[in-house]
This record gives structure tokens, sequence and C-alpha cells, in this order.
């Protein structure tokens, strides 16, 4: 399995809407060209990031279904599958298994609270239900259950198919735990762009970014270079776009970075309630930082 398809930068793809809150297909195929000619190494389709939960089965499906045909096997895709219930996400993992989708990313049951042997048992009926590579999702902040280190490289260890993590719980201690103690041909990913150089820098394979839709070339060089081990370069891009990652989250994802994407004339600045888009204060500030970049 040739999992160094997924190291690198993969961004997790927005949802454009138009004002009236359908699915806007001309901005999202603009979006996924933009990607691939802007040096992003994978494509990553329903995320959080996309506005998932706002979606119904049949739009996340035909989402997915425009995506790969716009993709057209460029770039490799990763597919977002993740439930709360075993069974939902056994079956979702049956729907998303097609042609044009190169690996799953299935983030930890939420608001249920699993304890580890339930993680397990979660991942592995999941893991048992499809060929397809699979990247776990550990983001405790949003999810309220954490993938310790030992249920990863325990899950690592008994499925061939499960490929690596996607980790955003924001303990470095336990990022070096997974890094010290994974299988060799399992990639860990950060979850959170403002750090991804530092967690290189500690054996990161690459990331799962936000703010590379809208600047996928800076932030794609960002991360070869720290890939490279040209940090001193790397930290240059680093402090020159660490405004801009900031404001991104500053009121919530992906809002932020959807102002960013409409300043530069890619979408429409909509979003699906509950989510709304930035506030006035907040898009002058990144007005500024977008025309200093």
């Amino acid at each position: 399995m040739n999992i160094s398809r997924f190291k690198g930068t993969g961004v997790a793809l927005i949802t454009p809407f138009r004002s009236d809150g359908s699915i806007d297909f001309s901005a999202l195929k603009r979006m996924v060209n933009y990607q691939i000619e802007n040096g992003t190494n994978y494509l990553v389709a329903l995320g959080t990031t996309s506005e998932s939960p706002t979606l119904t089965f049949d739009e996340r499906q035909a989402v997915l279904d425009y995506i790969i045909e716009v993709n057209n096997k460029r770039l490799p895709l990763v597919v977002g599958c993740g439930s709360n219930n075993t069974r939902e996400l056994v079956e979702m993992a049956r729907n998303f298994d097609k042609p044009g989708v190169d690996a799953l990313l299935s983030v930890a049951p939420y608001y249920n609270k699993p304890n580890q042997e339930g993680l397990f048992l979660h991942y592995k009926a999941l893991a048992n239900t499809t060929l397809l590579p699979i990247i776990l999702y550990n983001v405790p902040g949003r999810t309220a259950s954490n993938i310790d280190a030992q249920t990863t490289i325990k899950l690592a260890n008994e499925f061939k198919n499960i490929i690596g993590i996607k980790e955003a719980s924001g303990n470095l201690a336990q990022a070096m735990q997974l890094i010290k103690n994974k299988p060799k041909n399992f990639l860990v990913l950060s979850g959170d762009d403002a750090t991804a150089l530092p967690l290189i820098a500690l054996g990161f394979d690459g990331v799962i970014s936000v703010v590379a839709n809208a600047f996928p070339a800076i932030y794609s060089e960002l991360i070869r270079l720290s890939i490279k081990g040209d940090f001193e370069k790397a930290r240059e891009l680093h402090y020159r776009i660490i405004n801009i990652i900031d404001s991104l989250f500053e009121e919530g994802n992906p809002a932020g970075v959807k102002a960013y994407l409409s300043c530069n004339g890619l979408i429409e600045n909509n979003l699906r309630l509950p989510l709304v888009p930035v506030s006035k204060a907040l898009m002058t500030k990144i007005k500024d930082y977008n025309s200093k970049l």
C-alpha cells in the first residue's frame, strides 16, 4: 500500500454555497482545480470544514461524486467518513467505497464519549468493512473523546488498512508517544495548521489543512520545506502566514477560510446555519491580512 500519497499537504475542502443555501457546484469545481494547480498533495472531501453536518445524505453523495468527476484521479482523494453510530459508519463506508476514492478519514465518535475499548471496536468494525485505507481522526476539542496513543498503535498494528492518524489533540506528549511507538509504515498527520511545522520537526508526515483552501501554494511549500528539513526557509513562510492562520479560527471554522476565499473571488461568503459568516470587525482584519500577503 503506497501511503506516501498521503504525506505532505492535504486540503480539507470547503463546500461553497449560493445565497439561497444551495450548493455552488461551479465554485466547487473552481476550488478543486485551484488546489490541483497550486501544489496541494491530496484532497479531503466531506470533512468538518465542508460543513458536512449540514449536508443531507444525498448532498454528500452529490458533492463526492462531483469532486471525483472534476478531480479525475489527478490527486489522491480522501473522504470524511465518521459517525458516533458504528452501524451507520459501516453503511457510510460501503456507500463511499467507489472508483476515485483513495482513502477514508474517520473522526472519532462524538458526543457519546466511548472509552478506549469502545473506540478500538468502533474502528475494528470499520476496518473489517472496507479494503480502503483508513486514516483515523483524533480531535477531542470537537468530539469530547481522545484516541490515546496506545489505542492508535494497537489499531495500527492489528489492521493493515488503518494507515495513519490525523492528530489534533494538541497534546505534545501524546504526539511524541505516537511517533516513538508507531509502526514504520504508519502516518501521523497534523490536524492543526499553526503547529504543523513544529510537529513535523518531531516526526509528523504532513498536515490536513484548512488554510490551504485559500493559500495552497504558500502553505504547501511551507510543509514541503519542513518535511525536507529546511526549517530556516519554512519558518519564514510560517511567520509570514501565522496571523492569517490565527484569524481563520478566531470565530470558528470554516467561517474564517470562507471569508478569505470570498475576498479572493473564489466563492460567495455563505455558510449554513448554525454557522454564520465572520463579523464585520474580523472581516476588516481578514481583508487587511489578505492584502499584505
